[in-house]
C-alpha cells in the first residue's frame, strides 16, 4: 500500500525524467500596486489543467563509466530523438546516436526511445519501444538492437508479437541478451541466430524470471532473472501461482458488454504463489534448484542477486511472518545453500536491496535495525560477523553509493531534524567516521544521483514552500558548478500566492510522546477568529506526510484551500516510516489502524486545546489509499470530533488486502482476529456521525473496488448519510482518462465547501 496521494515530487536521476503536476500562470486583471500586490488565486483547473507551468526536471540517462560525462535523449529537430553527451566541466555537446540512424527497416520513423542500455564493450544499443502497460508499468515492450559500427537495427525477440517482451539485458561478456517472452526466459546471441527458451513451463500460472503481483508490489522485484559475471548462467525466480485466489476486475467501459479482467492476488491469510530460485546454464541444461528450507508457499524470497561473483548466488528468505531473515549463499552447480547470517525482530525485519560486495567479494554491505536504528554494517561473508558503521542515534535512510577502493560509502541521513534529508559519508574499513556533507546551512530535502568517482553529483533540494532546484555539484568541495534547473516559474507562482510561510512543529500527546507536524495559514490570518482545519493523513507504516520537501500538485491543492479560508495541516503519528528510530516505526505491530488513530486524535484535541484559532466544530481529514482507511477510521473512531472526511481508494477491511504487506504488521488473520477485526474501519461504520465522501477506481488493482462496495453495503445497513464516487476502470492513482484529475479534485473541493464552510469567524 505504497501510494499515499498525488504528491508528485521530482525524484531526480540520470536514469529517469519525471515531472510533476503542472500549475498554470494565471493573468492578473490589471497591475498591482506596489504596497499591495494582488495575490495569485488557485484553482483546480490551474493545478491539473493543460495549460500550466510545469515542474522542471533534468532530462537525462546516464553517468558515463568515467563520471565525466552524462548521456542524455533529446527531441531531434526532424523528428525522434538522439542521444547526446554533455561534458560535466564544460558543457560541451556530442551527439552519440542520431534519431535518423534509428529508422526501422520498412518505416520510415524514428525509434522512439523509451529505455536504453548499453552493452558493456558499448558496441551496441539495446533501446526499448512501444511500451505497452503491464501492472504500474509500460513494461511489454519491444526491443532493438544497434550496431554502433554497422548502424545496423535489429529487433530482438524473433517472431515474438509486438509489444511482448520484457526486461531485456546485455550479459557481462555483450555477447547474449536474456529476455522474459510469455513467462518464459529466453536467451539470443546478438549477432545473429534464433532465441533459446531457458525455460519452457511457463503458462498462465507458472512465471519465470518475472515477478507475481504481490512480489511487485510490495518488494519491488520486476526483473526477476541475473546474468552471473562470468556470463555463463542466469539465476531466475520461479513463481507457481496455482491455488493464489484470483480477483476479477470488471471492465465496463470497453463496449456493449463489460470484460473481466482476472488477477491473481492473495489476500492476507490466504494462499501465496511458490517461488523458488534456481541457476541455468546458458548453453544448456537442467536448473539447478537451491535448496531452501521451509514450505515455499510459507516463505519469501525478497532480493537475489550474484555474490560478488560467479560462485555463489545472494539469496534473502523470510518466513511468512517476515520476522526473520536468512542470507544464503547458493551454491549454483549444485543448489546446495549455506547460512551467512540471521536477522530477527519481534515486529519485522524490512528487505535489503542488493548488498554492495567489498574486499574482493569477502564482505557485503547490510542494512539492520539490530540496535534500535537503522544502521549501516559490513558483513564478513564467512563467519557473518556485522561490523557497524554509521554508529549513533539516527537512521540511515537510504544508502546512496559505496566505492570500496575510495574506502567510503555514502549515505542519506536526518539526524536533526525527521522531516528533511541530508547526504553524510562513513568509512568502510577501521574506525567509523561519519561526516554530514551537505552544507550545515542548506536546510530541506536533499537527493543525490553520485557520478562514478564521486567527483560529480546531480543535486536536488527542495522545501515544502520551495520547488526543487538542480544542480551539477562539485562533491570535491559541495559547490555547484551549475544550476541546471530552476523552477522560478513554478517559485514564482508560490510567491504571488502571498501565503505565509508553512508551520512545522511537534505536538505532544502525552507521556513522551510527540508527533511532527505542519500547518498552512489562509491569507490575512487572525488568531482571534476561529477557522476550520482540514488534516491530510497517511498514517501507516509506509509512508511520512510531515517532510520539509516539495509536495507537487497536491501541495499547491492545499494552498488552494488555504486561500479560499482553511487551515491545512497534517500530523505523523507513531509508525509511519519516520527516520525516529525503530522503536517509533514498530510500535503499531499488530494493531495498525488502532494506535496511529488514537495517535491523530490525540494530536488534534492538543492541537485544540492549544491554538484557539482552530474552530472544533469544523475540523476536517482526508488521505488517499492507506490515508483513505486512516481517514474512516478517524471518522468512526472518533464521531464526535471529525465533522467531515474523504477517503480515496482506501482499504475498509484488512483481510481484504495482500498478505505481504498486511501480514508483515500485523501478523496473520487466524493469530489476531482482534487485530484485524479492531483495525478495519468496517468494523466501526455503526458509528459514523459527520460528512463522509468515498471515492475510488473501480479498475484498483491493488485496494480492490470490493473495499468500497463492502463499506458502502455496511452503512446502508446502518442507515448511515454517506456520499460515494466510482471512477470507472481507474486504477488506484485515478489519473487516466481526459480530465479525471480536474473531476477528482473539483469534486473534492466542493465537497469540502460545502460540508466543512471555509472562512475565519
Amino acid at each position: 500500500m505504497r501510494f499515499f496521494g498525488r504528491v508528485s515530487g521530482v525524484f531526480l536521476s540520470l536514469s529517469t525524467l519525471t515531472l510533476a503536476a503542472p500549475i498554470a500562470a494565471q493573468p492578473r486583471s490589471g497591475a498591482p500596486s506596489a504596497e499591495a500586490p494582488t495575490p495569485r488565486a488557485l484553482s483546480v483547473q490551474t493545478i491539473f489543467g493543460a495549460g500550466a507551468v510545469p515542474t522542471e526536471a533534468v532530462r537525462a540517462s546516464r553517468w558515463s563509466e568515467d563520471g565525466e560525462s552524462y548521456l542524455a535523449i533529446e527531441n531531434a529537430a526532424k523528428g525522434g530523438q538522439d542521444i547526446v553527451r554533455y561534458r560535466i566541466v564544460d558543457g560541451q555537446r556530442t551527439v552519440m546516436v542520431a534519431a535518423a540512424d534509428l529508422v526501422p527497416p520498412g518505416s520510415r520513423t524514428p525509434l522512439s526511445i523509451e529505455g536504453y542500455d548499453w552493452s558493456p564493450d558499448h558496441r551496441r544499443l539495446l533501446i526499448r519501444t512501444n511500451g505497452k502497460r503491464f501492472r504500474r508499468t509500460s513494461a511489454l515492450s519491444d526491443y532493438w538492437l544497434f550496431d554502433m559500427t554497422t548502424h545496423a537495427l535489429t529487433k530482438v525477440g524473433g517472431d515474438a508479437a509486438p509489444s511482448t517482451i520484457l526486461y531485456a539485458s546485455f550479459s557481462p561478456d555483450s555477447r547474449r541478451i536474456a529476455y522474459v517472452h510469455a513467462n518464459n526466459l529466453y536467451v539470443q546471441p546478438v549477432e545473429g541466430g534464433a532465441p533459446v527458451a531457458l525455460t519452457t513451463d511457463g503458462d498462465a500460472y507458472i512465471v519465470n524470471g518475472l515477478a507475481d503481483w504481490v512480489y511487485e508490489e510490495e518488494f519491488s522485484l520486476h526483473r526477476a532473472f541475473a546474468w552471473s559475471p562470468d556470463s555463463r548462467r542466469i539465476a531466475f525466480f520461479r513463481f507457481d501461482t496455482r491455488g493464489v485466489g484470483t480477483f476479477y476486475m470488471i471492465k465496463n467501459t470497453g463496449g456493449q458488454y463489460s470484460s473481466i479482467i482476472p488477477l491473481q492476488y492473495p489476500k492476507a491469510g490466504t494462499t501465496n504463489s511458490a517461488v523458488t530460485v534456481g541457476a541455468v546454464d546458458i548453453d544448456g541444461g537442467q536448473t539447478r534448484w537451491f535448496r531452501l528450507e521451509g514450505d515455499p508457499r510459507q516463505h519469501y524470497v525478497p532480493q537475489m542477486s550474484w555474490a560478488g561473483g560467479s560462485d555463489a548466488v545472494f539469496i534473502q528468505q523470510s518466513n511468512r511472518l517476515q520476522n526473520i531473515y536468512k542470507v544464503l549463499l547458493g551454491d549454483p552447480a549444485t543448489g546446495a545453500v549455506r547460512p551467512v547470517l540471521t536477522e530477527r525482530d519481534a515486529a519485522w525485519v524490512e528487505a535489503n536491496p542488493t548488498p554492495e560486495w567489498l574486499d574482493g567479494g569477502r564482505a557485503f554491505t547490510w542494512l539492520s535495525e539490530r540496535d534500535g536504528w537503522r544502521h549501516l554494517y559490513t558483513v564478513d561473508r564467512t563467519s557473518g560477523r556485522a561490523t557497524l558503521r554509521t554508529p549513533g542515534a539516527f537512521d540511515v535512510i537510504e544508502l546512496l553509493k559505496v566505492d570500496a577502493k575510495a574506502g567510503y560509502a555514502w549515505f542519506i541521513a536526518a539526524p536533526e531534524n525527521p522531516t528533511q534529508r541530508y547526504l553524510y559519508r562513513t568509512t568502510l574499513a577501521g574506525t567509523p567516521r561519519v561526516e554530514r556533507l551537505t552544507p550545515a546551512d542548506q536546510p530541506g530535502t536533499h537527493s543525490y544521483d553520485i557520478a562514478p568517482g564521486e567527483h560529480w553529483a546531480l543535486h536536488t533540494v527542495s522545501r515544502f514552500d520551495a520547488p526543487p532546484v538542480t544542480d551539477m555539484l562539485d562533491m570535491t568541495r559541495q559547490q555547484p558548478l551549475r544550476t541546471l534547473v530552476t523552477n522560478a516559474p513554478l517559485a514564482a507562482v508560490v510567491k504571488d500566492t502571498q501565503l505565509a510561510p508553512t508551520e512545522f512543529f511537534r505536538v505532544d500527546i502525552g507521556k513522551g510522546t510527540q508527533l511532527d507536524g505542519w500547518l498552512i495559514r489562509p491569507p490575512g490570518f487572525d488568531p482571534a477568529k476561529r477557522y476550520p482545519i482540514l488534516y491530510f493523513v497517511y498514517g501507516e507504516p509506509w509512508g511520512q506526510t510531515v517532510a520539509d520537501r516539495w509536495a507537487g500538485s497536491q501541495g499547491l491543492w492545499h494552498r488552494m484551500l488555504a486561500q479560499k479560508g482553511y487551515l491545512v495541516a497534517s500530523l505523523d503519528p507513531r509508525g509511519t516510516a519516520s527516520p525516529r528510530g525503530r522503536d517509533w516505526r514498530k510500535s503499531i505491530y499488530r494493531q495498525v489502524g488502532i494506535l496511529a488513530s488514537a495517535d491523530y486524535a490525540a494530536g488534534v484535541r492538543r492541537m485544540l486545546a492549544t491554538r484557539p484559532y482552530i474552530d472544533p466544530d469544523r475540523i476536517g481529514i482526508w488521505g488517499w489509499s492507506g490515508g483513505g482507511a486512516m481517514t474512516q477510521n478517524a471518522l468512526f473512531r472518533y464521531p464526535d470530533l471529525y465533522k467531515t472526511g474523504i477517503a480515496v481508494a482506501g482499504p475498509t477491511d484488512m483481510t481484504l488486502y495482500d498478505t505481504v504487506y498486511q501480514e508483515r504488521y500485523m501478523g496473520l488473520p487466524q493469530d489476531n482476529a482482534d487485530g484485524y477485526r479492531n483495525g478495519s474501519p468496517i468494523t466501526f461504520a455503526d458509528r459514523l456521525k459527520g460528512n463522509l465522501l468515498l471515492i475510488h477506481g473501480t479498475g484498483d488493482d491493488n485496494v480492490h473496488y470490493q473495499n468500497q462496495d463492502q463499506l458502502v453495503d455496511r452503512l446502508i445497513h446502518f442507515n448511515k448519510p454517506f456520499t460515494m464516487m466510482a471512477y470507472p476502470d481507474r486504477s488506484h492513482g485515478i489519473y487516466e482518462g481526459e480530465n479525471t484529475s480536474i473531476h477528482l479534485y473539483s469534486l473534492m473541493t466542493r465537497y469540502l465547501e460545502t460540508n466543512l464552510p471555509p472562512g475565519g469567524h
